[in-house]
């Protein structure tokens, strides 16, 4: 067998795994593209901050608007700031008061959040949305924000859920979301155990304050006796001298009668 015809096969098994490779990053990358949503703390019950990335605009044209729709399980939610973008709450009654984590009776939600640019975001270059609220107490179920991405020429709905076994992958514009975990342990709770420690610690430190005058005066006695005894030192040693200097007096008198 010549040599240029074993070159042959040898290419064609080459190219085989790169053009396998190309078709999987062709798969991949529209997935990559996806609106997405990160939580800082995924446990059921904890108090997170979401991130919500907007990776490219709609089929080149610069993004203009990001509206985040908000599960109705979400009762409140606060949004951070972005320089490049107004935001603005959109505020709904709910059918029946419900209450809160701390105990106060709800009857009003957050169903909007909506980012409008003041300079339209190009299609290359990508932006991130916070939003802060408590993750609901349910273990185990998908937490899903629709997503509507308005650009300069049309728009894309990131808002399809997946059914129940369905992966998210099989959907073409999935809305971002996230599984939520089973509760920790921690959060707020742990804040306020903290919290008292500290005021129980600054108690204490008050307490010893209080303590230190007695302590204070119990210095200033101790100086007073200090005082008090050196007082009486220097008027032994002016006694002593007044004595020695009457009885040389006395000697020389006896002196000068002999």
């Amino acid at each position: 067998m010549s040599s240029r015809t074993l070159t042959r096969p040898l290419t064609r098994i080459a190219v085989l795994p790169a053009a396998t490779a190309a078709i999987a990053l062709s798969l991949v990358a529209p997935a990559s593209a996806h609106v997405t949503a990160t939580p800082s703390d995924a446990s059921a019950g904890a108090f997170t901050i979401a991130t919500f990335s907007v990776g490219h605009g709609c089929e080149g044209s610069p993004t203009t608007k990001v509206e985040i729709q908000v599960p109705e399980s979400v009762l409140s939610v606060t949004p951070t700031r972005n320089p490049l973008y107004d935001v603005e709450a959109t505020i709904e009654q709910l059918d029946e008061p419900q209450t809160d984590a701390h105990g106060n009776e709800v009857t009003e939600r957050t169903s909007t959040i909506v980012y409008t640019a003041r300079t339209p975001l190009p299609d290359g270059q990508r932006d991130t949305f916070e939003l802060s609220f408590q993750v609901p107490d349910a273990e185990g179920e998908l937490l899903s924000f629709p997503t509507i991405q308005t650009c300069e020429k049309g728009e894309t709905a990131w808002t399809q859920i997946p059914a129940d076994g369905q992966d998210e992958d099989e959907l073409e514009s999935p809305a971002p979301g996230f599984t939520i975990l089973a509760a920790s342990g921690e959060g707020h709770h742990g804040d306020e155990a903290a919290h008292e420690d500290e005021e129980s610690a600054d108690g204490a430190a008050e307490q010893a304050s209080d303590e230190a005058p007695g302590a204070e005066g119990t210095a200033a006695d101790a100086d007073d006796a200090d005082s008090g005894s050196s007082a009486l030192g220097w008027a032994g040693l002016v006694a002593g001298l007044l004595g020695l200097a009457a009885g040389g007096l006395a000697l020389a008198r006896t002196r000068s009668t002999t």
